[in-house]
């Protein structure tokens, strides 16, 4: 039985940079996107998703038009910008040195400086 992860403040945005970095998507895409890539591990409330995406629109990381989905609805499909593409790189540089940086304390034992 898989726990799902809560998913920490200030991370949404390159998961979503990531996603769509793998191809345009329509933002119940992205959700589906990020549900298959986590194996169903974490889940993004609409709510969340939806305000990101316009402040990463806003910021230049993403564009958006209008197309149509599977099931025929009109839907924003969303791309990774050349700044976005950069932003992405930079932030998963970020990500892995303060995962790493947590992996060594975490590995910490008494004795051990």
């Amino acid at each position: 039985m898989s726990k799902q992860v809560d998913l920490l403040q200030g991370t949404l945005d390159m998961l979503i940079l990531k996603a769509v970095s793998l191809g345009g998507l329509h933002g119940y895409g992205i959700l589906l996107r990020l549900q298959q890539l986590t194996g169903g591990r974490l889940q993004i409330q609409q709510g969340s998703l939806y305000p990101a995406l316009y402040r990463l629109e806003r910021k230049g990381l993403i564009t958006a038009e209008w197309g149509e989905s599977d099931n025929r609805r009109k839907a924003k499909f969303y791309k990774l910008s050349a700044s976005g593409r950069r932003q992405l790189e930079a932030e998963t540089a970020r990500w892995n040195d303060f995962s790493s940086v947590v992996a060594g304390v975490l590995g910490a034992v008494q004795g051990e400086s």
